[in-house]
């Protein structure tokens, strides 16, 4: 109960958000509503099909990430997991145990997705803090000196990402700190009830056997985890141009760079599912202080939100529904 009280009213504050968002701007809804309903049906087509190409780069994550994944399961995978995420606060612990219903049906075992749910998530973390360094190189590529949102957004980046990247490194290069966690939990193991005893042996194997299949995941698979990170942020930054371009007046492309990275940065608030609400709003106003007027960035703000975040739902939702279809009809 507690838990659906939580989601409910995380999703009414990024409701309000939403609804509030031009205002803080400078925009009104009646000039967005207007602007998204003179939307051709090609402009519309083209980005659903940026859209959707998008998603199939990112199957190239979870592919490389779970070997024998077949890029159709993937796109599942991703799909459903997604959709739970935007509608719950902190919904990658459920969209995590989709993943692990979905795989583990498919005849992945427990530890390989875990090792997938890793190594993709490290990988999603690594691009997505990579991305405001890339954003103010490009203002200064034209001259331009970065807002002081984005360079504490690049600064906060700089020092998580060098974190993880050295956490990383020292649990897959040394063995003898996994190895030493192991023999810690084995002789408090030795002194623990015997249900916990049980645990807590389970736990130690599992991690020395998660670390070495993690090591094995990344000797052959980087390569297309990189890549298919790499192609599927690029897609979501032509994306965002897109949507700008809909509407009449991207900005430079320095400046939508660097908005575009604001805007990924954004969607690890955990105040609303992805972050929505505050995603919107710090985009907007990054585009308006690069001289966009209101109503057209906050047009093609909640465009690109539609895109990214709203049919999401549905489209997981069919994911989730033709998984339980098939898995139903398995003799």
């Amino acid at each position: 109960m507690r838990r659906l009280v939580l989601s409910a009213g995380s999703l009414l504050l990024a409701a309000g958000l939403i609804a509030v968002m031009p205002r803080l701007v400078g925009a009104d809804w009646t000039a967005i509503v207007a602007g998204l309903g003179a939307l051709s049906p090609g402009v519309l087509a083209l980005l659903v099909v940026l859209w959707l190409a998008g998603l199939g780069m990112y199957t190239f994550v979870l592919t490389g990430s779970l070997p024998g994944l077949r890029h159709g399961q993937a796109f599942q995978l991703n799909a459903a997991g997604s959709a739970v995420s935007n509608l719950l606060p902190f919904g990658g612990a459920a969209g995590v145990a989709a993943t692990f219903a979905m795989a583990g049906s498919w005849g992945f075992s427990a530890p390989s997705v875990t090792v997938s749910t890793l190594v993709s998530g490290v990988w999603n973390v690594f691009g997505r803090l990579l991305l405001p360094a890339l954003g103010i190189v490009a203002l200064l590529s034209i001259g331009e000196v970065p807002n002081r949102e984005l360079g504490a957004a690049a600064a906060s980046a700089g020092v998580v990402l060098a974190a993880c990247a050295v956490l990383l490194a020292v649990a897959l290069r040394f063995e003898s700190a996994a190895r030493w966690v192991h023999d810690r939990l084995h002789s408090l193991a030795a002194r623990s009830p015997h249900r916990l005893a049980t645990l807590l042996r389970g736990l130690g194997t599992a991690l020395l056997r998660i670390r070495a299949e993690t090591i094995d995941v990344l000797r052959t698979g980087w390569k297309t985890l990189t890549f298919g990170m790499t192609g599927y942020l690029f897609l979501q930054g032509v994306l965002f141009w897109a949507c700008l371009w809909a509407v009449g007046s991207p900005p430079r492309l320095a400046e939508t760079v660097a908005a575009f990275a604001l805007n990924r940065v954004l969607t690890s608030v955990v105040l609303t599912p992805g972050g929505t609400g505050v995603t919107e709003t710090g985009t907007a106003a990054a585009l308006v202080h690069f001289g966009l007027d209101a109503t057209p960035a906050a047009t093609a703000v909640l465009l690109y939100s539609f895109f990214t975040y709203v049919i999401e739902i549905p489209l997981g939702a069919l994911a989730w529904t033709h998984w339980l279809w098939h898995r139903h009809q398995k003799p």
